[in-house]
């Protein structure tokens, strides 16, 4: 058994001493705030390494709301609304793949929309700003292999017919709809292509960059730039891909 299992398994043998440790660590919190506790915590750890206390990195933490609930806006839109329009999306993005895996041996990627569905939906509904806007619109690398889910709303919202969800990756006759975001063959649909796996984060990074640059030289409206906003959705392990992360 490691120290650190065998001072879980402990039992506290000065109890009113760790009440004291407790209730300091609560007056510093309350007077000088938690940036002033953090780091009187991680002195502590840092000084328990040197002494040499086995004191294990552990990269993995409970999860707790950075934001307190007190302090939360109220959701903008109509959450049960969207919850509905959410579920016909992830429904329609299965469907088509599954559908196209039956006529065809060609598919595509259920599982890569379906776990980052809120995440999409959230940003088309409250946050990205379209083409037309007057910052110029926000740039957004969608997961190559998530374009189900993106076709999906485009479904709903009346931009794919019936025939082009069924072309889903049969694009050679003309009346399909691409595998993965092509804006040579999609033009009006897709801002920038994200597959190969690795080139979305790649290009998100430096497109990033040098809007920052043209800002900073007054080549661009410095202020619309800082309302232009550069998403990238990463996912599959193209992180793993060369150069990925620029």
């Amino acid at each position: 058994m490691s120290s650190s299992q065998n001072v879980h398994a402990a039992t506290d043998t000065d109890a009113q001493e760790t009440q004291e440790w407790l209730e300091a660590l609560e007056g510093v919190i309350a007077n000088e705030g938690p940036e002033r506790a953090h780091f009187l915590i991680e002195k502590l750890i840092e000084e328990g390494r040197e002494e040499g206390i086995d004191i294990p990195y552990s990269a993995t933490t409970q999860y707790i709301n950075t934001i307190p609930v007190s302090q939360q806006p109220k959701y903008p839109g109509d959450a049960d609304m969207e919850i509905k329009l959410h579920s016909f999306i992830r429904w329609n993005a299965m469907a088509m793949v599954v559908r196209a895996n039956k006529h065809t041996n060609v598919g595509g990627h259920i599982a890569s929309f379906a776990s980052s569905a809120a995440l999409y939906d959230v940003g088309f509904s409250h946050f990205w700003k379209a083409q037309q806007h007057e910052t110029g619109g926000d740039l957004i690398y969608f997961q190559g292999h998530s374009v189900p889910g993106v076709y999906s709303r485009a479904y709903m919202l009346g931009r794919l017919t019936d025939d082009q969800m069924d072309n889903f990756r049969q694009e050679v006759d003309g009346q399909g709809i691409s595998s993965y975001p092509h804006p040579w063959l999609m033009p009006d649909f897709w801002q920038f292509p994200t597959v190969s796996m690795g080139l979305g984060p790649l290009c998100a990074i430096y497109s990033a960059r040098f809007m920052k640059y043209l800002a900073s030289r007054g080549l661009i409206d410095a202020q619309k730039a800082e309302q232009r906003k550069v998403w990238a959705f990463l996912g599959d392990g193209e992180t793993d891909e060369v150069e990925s992360l620029g």
